[in-house]
Formats: C-alpha cells, structure tokens, sequence
C-alpha cells in the first residue's frame, strides 16, 4: 500500500546488495512512496550484486562509492544532487563489514589491521557521509539521515564479534554528529535498531540462525522482516517525524525490553 509519503524527496541509499538486503526493499518502498533517489553501493558490492536490476525497477541511477574516501563521497553528494535535481531529503547508511568475522578471527585475538578496516567502513564511514553533506550544505531543511545498526552495541552476543564494536560507535556517530545537524540545519539523525535479519551481510556472523530463532521466541511480536524495517525507515524519512532524532530506534518485535519469554522457559523446563 501507498500512501504517498515521500512524494517530491530525493534521497541517497547506500547498501543495496541483494533482494534480501534492507537497503534494497527500502529502495522499493521509497519508490512507491513516490521518492526518487540515487543507489550507491562499494564497486566490488556492485561487482557482486544484482543492483542494475533494482535501478531499472526504481527508475535510478547507480553511483559506485568507497563510502571510507572522502572523495568518493564528495563526488557521489555532487552528482546525486546533479542527477536528482536539488538539495538531499534522505539518505539510508546500511553498510557494515567486519573482516575478522570473515577471517573467523575470535574476539578475543583480532587483527588489529582488519579491526580497523572494519570500524571504518562500518562506523566511520557515516561520519565521513554526514561531513561531506554538512560542510556542501546538501541537504534540506528537516531532511532525515538513518543508519541501520543492531542491538550487540548494547548487550553482548558473543559470535558478533567486532561488529558490536563498531555499531555501538556507529550509534554515539549518530547522537553527536545529529546535535550539530539539528542545531545548524535543521536535519533529523537516527539509527534503526533491527532485529536479527537474514540477509547476505548477516548470515555471515557464526551462529546468525540460532540468533534469529532466539529472538523470535523472545519477542512477543516476533522478528522484524526487512520489509518492516523498510517501512519504519519510510516513516522516518516522511515529515510525520519531524521531531524526532539523536534516537536509537528498536524496531525488533519488543525484544529490546524482554527480560525472559514463556517461549523460552518452555525450552528449558519440562512441561
């Protein structure tokens, strides 16, 4: 369903792999919420994924982008405004890598080089975006800047690894930069904190099936899918939210207040 939210706003999403990915099923729904936008994506991500598809759907263009070069992101800022037309209403920071859980390097004995790699393109990076869209005064007044970040940057999931890490400086990134973005342009930033969500970039954390079935017992209205994070990021790319930022956004069923469920205990005590 439409409802015409996001009619006339331009945005930037960066992220989109796969079908799977948040960021793609956001890009749908911000179309047919009447968006246009400008997808971005690393150029091996671009290499790999099926993103020329999702463009043709959504009637955009595709700009490759190191999100950790400051140049890349200048031009990619440049050019979504030539292309779009204007200054920037939302821009979508779903981008998260940790090379120590891909080198199933344990936490506790990291390389350090990849630990920093990962913390770049991970948390970094949304620093780096919000500067370059700041200092170009590039995006509108009560525009809304998001980033998708998970519930590791509080309470401790052992086989996250790094990533926890990296999402809990991602969310102060958030916070800080957002006092300034609010006070001197009016600019809402968020992040959405989602559950535990099958994706590409997701299944590659050790144990990702066990966190998923967990947390659906855990919580009383069960996961949340891509689609409704999608959606949640649509309302708050929308001027219904006008008022709303420096928040970490728990779209995850409830579970962020679960302190135990019936569905669990049943799971360790006979009936």
């Amino acid at each position: 369903m439409s409802y015409n939210l996001l009619k006339g706003k331009r945005g930037i999403i960066f992220g989109a792999l796969d079908a799977n990915s948040i960021a793609w099923k956001t890009a749908e729904r911000v179309h047919e919420e009447g968006g246009t936008f400008v997808l971005t994506n690393a150029p091996i991500a671009l290499r790999m994924g099926e993103i020329k598809e999702l463009a043709k759907k959504t009637g955009s263009e595709v700009i490759p982008a190191d999100a950790t070069s400051m140049e890349d992101l200048e031009n990619l800022v440049e050019k979504s405004m030539e292309i779009l037309g204007g200054k920037i209403d939302f821009v979508l920071h779903s981008i998260g890598m940790s090379v120590n859980v891909r080198k199933g390097n344990h936490y506790t004995s990291q390389n350090y080089d990849y630990t920093h790699k990962g913390w770049d393109i991970s948390a970094v990076s949304f620093h780096k975006t919000m500067s370059v869209l700041y200092n170009k005064d590039a995006m509108t007044e009560w525009g809304s800047i998001i980033a998708l970040t998970y519930m590791a940057a509080q309470r401790v999931f052992p086989d996250y690894n790094d990533m926890a890490d990296n999402k809990a400086y991602l969310e102060s990134i958030a916070r800080s930069f957002g006092y300034f973005f609010g006070k001197d342009k009016k600019v809402r930033v968020n992040t959405i904190s989602q559950s535990p969500t099958p994706t590409t970039a997701g299944q590659g954390v050790k144990g990702f099936d066990g966190f998923i079935a967990y947390a659906e017992k855990m919580s009383p209205l069960g996961n949340a899918t891509a689609e409704d994070c999608a959606n949640y990021t649509i309302a708050m790319f929308s001027d219904l939210t006008k008022r709303v930022t420096l928040q970490n956004l728990y779209n995850d069923g409830g579970f962020s207040n679960m302190g135990v469920s019936d569905a669990v205990m049943d799971t360790f005590v006979g009936e």
